[in-house]
């Protein structure tokens, strides 16, 4: 069942050709993780979709508060038998239907997907080779527009697709700098010492939840430094640990890249700060 407008449907009921989000991209959204009812980071969440509807200059409806999404969304989850369990949860919005480039109306749509999830907490895999390379066909631009969960993923379509071809779990991606800005489905974080290095908003990467746990995390260590400044493509190879987040995965590490073989110990240490942070929460 999807929640489409605060009506529960069947999942083939939703989407029209005239979708301004299918035909245009033009829509926002959030990945969430929500555990046994519980969404994690709602508060940020929220914000980070109220911020890039303005961006995009969608008319942000009254009853669009953080109680009445956040009950959608238990709603949705609870409409697809998985309240007592871990679910994967996408809210869309989008300006509905018609038009062309211009919309030929204000108001916005919703709609909420939930799909179960074999994880409750976060967890790091080290079992498996997990090989990144740079994709360096396109570029992001440094820019407001690349920091916004959109519609708009060519790049990490066509990224994904080259991985793929080459056996790699994923890619890192430049902008038009030819600096590291992050990975296909998520921040990157290098690590090398205990300086823990992360591209800034401003070099084009995604304004990421779990990025910003992380940096929370770190800076309240007390153990490490943060660094959030541009990374070079030589620097890969320098550092002893790189790792990616996002908000359903957590920490990704990442084992390889090109020849050089890395370490997770304080990738590992990061994790369990930020379940501890969780379950204090």
């Amino acid at each position: 069942m999807i929640n489409f407008d605060g009506k529960l449907v069947d999942k083939t009921d939703v989407i029209t050709n005239e979708n301004r989000g299918y035909k245009f991209g033009d829509a926002v959204f959030e990945t969430i993780k929500v555990v046994h009812g519980k969404i994690l980071f709602w508060e940020d969440h929220y914000f980070r979709l109220m911020s890039a509807m303005r961006i995009m200059r969608m008319e942000i409806p009254m009853n669009f508060t953080m109680e009445f999404l956040e009950s959608e969304i238990i709603n949705t989850v609870e409409a697809n038998g998985l309240l007592k369990s871990t679910a994967r949860v996408r809210l869309n919005v989008d300006r509905g239907d018609g038009g062309k480039y211009l919309p030929k109306k204000t108001s916005i749509s919703y709609n909420i997907i939930a799909e179960a999830y074999d994880q409750d907490f976060y967890t790091i895999t080290t079992d498996n080779d997990y090989t990144v390379d740079l994709y360096k066909d396109y570029y992001v631009s440094p820019d407001l527009l690349s920091t916004l969960k959109t519609n708009n993923k060519a790049i990490n379509v066509l990224g994904s697709i080259y991985a793929n071809e080459n056996g790699w779990q994923n890619c890192l991606l430049l902008n038009t700098n030819k600096q590291v800005v992050e990975a296909l489905n998520g921040n990157i974080f290098l690590i090398k010492g205990e300086t823990i290095k992360t591209p800034p908003l401003e070099d084009g990467c995604l304004k990421g939840v779990m990025r910003k746990q992380l940096i929370d995390v770190i800076l309240n260590s007390g153990d490490y430094v943060l660094d959030e400044s541009s990374i070079s493509p030589f620097e890969l190879q320098k550092a002893d640990e790189i790792f990616i987040t996002n908000v359903i995965v957590g920490i990704q590490p990442i084992l390889k890249y090109r020849k050089k073989s890395f370490t997770t110990t304080i990738t590992e240490d990061l994790l369990r700060r930020l379940n501890l942070k969780l379950r204090l929460a």
